[in-house]
């Protein structure tokens, strides 16, 4: 690639994108599992991302692995704030795609991912 960092100004939602990543995690039928891969399908920057393979050929792997580290993340009953899965989701984008997202779609992913944060701990743990 050798063209730096990217920088990521547009807000693009797509299905196309879910149908391709949750394929991995339709073994386990959590609902915060498939609401985590149902939101990242969602997002247009991600999926630009992968798309463009702005994290090299593995792009697809590193966008599975961000839903399974989120899942991790969001399924302990600890204690999280949005502030802190934005900087998760800054962090991850950063180091796996060499990318900033400057359209807001961060903190609206986070601001989500949040909510299903707090249905897992309402519905309780099984």
């Amino acid at each position: 690639m050798g063209t730096g960092g990217k920088t990521f100004n547009a807000h693009v939602l797509s299905a196309t994108f879910h149908h391709m990543h949750v394929r991995s995690m339709a073994g386990d039928d959590s609902d915060l599992r498939r609401g985590i891969g149902e939101l990242l399908g969602r997002w247009g920057g991600l999926q630009m991302a992968v798309k463009n393979k702005w994290g090299g050929h593995d792009s697809l792997e590193k966008s599975q692995e961000l839903a399974h580290d989120l899942f991790h993340l969001l399924s302990q009953p600890n204690v999280i704030t949005v502030d802190e899965i934005e900087s998760f989701l800054h962090e991850s984008l950063l180091l796996s795609f060499n990318t900033e997202m400057e359209d807001g779609s961060i903190e609206e992913v986070a601001e989500q991912l949040m909510i299903l944060h707090e249905e897992n701990c309402l519905h309780g743990s099984h």
